[in-house]
């Protein structure tokens, strides 16, 4: 019964592991539609979001059937825990690469980005999907250093985030204000992504530490 406990354990983190991949992939069908006008592409990813929310309806099933079963303790009370919350955010960063793929779709066959700002949103993209990759190694690894260096990569889309507004009020932005609510929201969609990531991955620290990190110094959970 126990070596099945333990299977069930392993078999719930590698769930949670491929929805990192799914939305890692989401969103990078979603930025490249975004930034080339592929429709089909766009498509793709909305009739994908589904999975997605199947991925965290089945991950959600088998973490409550551990805790009703299997009572779990210590480590595995905070793995099955740290899988639903984990779950969500994952599922909100499907839905943040539902709304980029919406936004190229609903533009079609124009570009929803003015050509200057693509290259900010290229780049937000490569590192979103980084972190979203980097996630899933976390998740897998729970390597506490290696969660904590996710940081890196989410301030960088902070950045890009923050300077896109001096970009869209500069005196010489000669797109209009439709364009301009266009990049503010998409960016938003952007840097909210990379928070879940990193969120994910302080889970994956609260698993191994049995601390939240960004709740305080030492403060237990």
């Amino acid at each position: 019964m126990r070596e099945q406990y333990h299977v069930e354990l392993e078999e719930l983190a590698a769930n949670l592991a491929n929805m990192s991949v799914q939305v890692a992939h989401a969103m990078e069908k979603a930025t490249k539609a975004l930034l080339t006008a592929d429709l089909s592409l766009a498509e793709q990813v909305i009739g994908g979001d589904a999975e997605i929310d199947d991925a965290r309806a089945e991950c959600e099933e088998q973490a409550y059937a551990l805790l009703a079963l299997q009572a779990p303790v210590a480590t595995d009370l905070r793995t099955v825990l740290a899988v639903i919350h984990a779950a969500e955010s994952l599922e909100r960063m499907g839905d943040l690469a539902l709304h980029v793929a919406k936004a190229a779709r609903r533009r079609h066959p124009e570009s929803a980005l003015p050509e200057p700002v693509k290259p900010y949103f290229a780049e937000m993209g490569d590192a979103v999907v980084r972190l979203a990759l980097r996630t899933e190694e976390v998740i897998k690894s729970k390597d506490v250093e290696a969660a904590r260096s996710l940081e890196a990569d989410d301030d960088q889309v902070d950045e890009i985030h923050r300077h896109l507004f001096s970009v869209i009020m500069a005196k010489d932005w000669e797109f209009g204000v439709p364009a301009a609510v266009d990049v503010t929201l998409l960016g938003r969609f952007f840097e909210r992504y990379a928070d879940h990531a990193v969120s994910v991955a302080k889970r994956m620290v609260f698993v191994s530490t049995g601390k939240m990190p960004g709740y305080g110094a030492d403060e237990d959970i």
